[in-house]
């Protein structure tokens, strides 16, 4: 039975990574998960330099999900090269590095400096608000899109997968724009904005207002987006999106995700990842499916 997956031309032992933002760098989860059971370890956004994040209250639980204004908090690249690389290099599994940035600069910076970094794949995160575009994300423009992907992948000593902000009018049309300008992989979605407000103290129950929400109420409008973008492009998609069980990563990998990411789920517990591997693996052994590639994108 073979769950090997191709991202890029980097092959994963099975098709499940966490999201960003959800696994530190799998510090934190090392005592409960054996990271080397995983396909890839997604790590949390790096910057040029440390962010501070947004103001707290910064989580909301909301029905389905949750709701996150953390603000990218994260201690900066020098750090993470000096820290998070060398520990997760102790472990048997893919490193797939999450950058943010506010200008195009911030970026390629990044990008820079992981040149020479034994890491597998970059996750370029477009959802960042563009400063210099007054605040808008670089992902909800074709234009801004195409422009940072371009920017990324002229200095990418690795394969670059821009992921995806689902909070544009149609989807399709960013996939084409990163496909163009060069990424070799995408992955959506990241969250969709929404707002929650506490009715007791009659304020916003984040301090930021609007956040990005995430959990099982979104995955329906996840699955829908990669079905989407892998019939509108040629390259391969990580799917994510309230993955909270086996059977809902079937789900996007039969709407044609070649990996899965679970993010919200690890919250709620820690297991889920490898939970979720064991589950595909049962699947596929009731089905008499030899090749998981045989059902990505089976859907059509």
């Amino acid at each position: 039975m073979n769950t090997k997956v191709n991202i890029a031309g980097v092959e994963f032992k099975n098709p499940i990574t966490v999201a960003s933002g959800t696994f530190g760098s799998g510090m934190e989860y090392d005592e409960f998960v054996n990271l080397d059971n995983l396909g890839a370890v997604t790590t949390k956004g790096v910057a040029n330099i440390p962010w501070p994040g947004n103001p707290t209250p910064r989580i909301a639980e909301t029905y389905g999900g949750m709701m996150n204004a953390i603000g990218l908090q994260n201690p900066g690249i020098d750090t993470f090269i000096e820290r998070d690389i060398p520990f997760l290099k102790t472990k048997n599994t893919k490193i797939i590095v999450n950058v943010c940035g506010k200008s195009k600069e911030d970026y390629v910076e990044v990008v820079e400096r992981l040149a020479n970094q034994p890491v597998d794949l970059l996750e370029i995160n477009v959802s960042c608000p563009n400063v210099k575009e007054g605040g808008i994300a670089f992902g909800q423009d074709p234009k801004a899109l195409f422009e940072i992907t371009k920017a990324v992948k002229e200095k990418a000593k690795q394969p670059i997968i821009m992921k995806l902000s689902p909070n544009v009018t149609d989807i399709t049309e960013m996939a084409r724009a990163a496909e163009a300008a060069g990424s070799d992989a995408l992955s959506l979605i990241n969250t969709l904005t929404g707002m929650k407000i506490d009715v007791n103290r009659r304020t916003f129950a984040v301090a930021n207002k609007t956040a990005g929400v995430s959990g099982p109420a979104i995955k329906p409008i996840a699955i829908r987006m990669v079905y989407q973008v892998a019939n509108a492009v040629k390259i391969p998609i990580i799917g994510m999106g309230g993955c909270m069980n086996a059977n809902d990563a079937l789900e996007f990998i039969m709407a044609g995700a070649s990996a899965v990411a679970v993010g919200t789920a690890n919250f709620n517990n820690p297991y889920a990842t490898v939970e979720i591997i064991k589950g595909i693996e049962e699947y596929m052994i009731k089905n008499n499916i030899d090749d998981i590639n045989e059902i990505i994108g089976c859907v059509k």
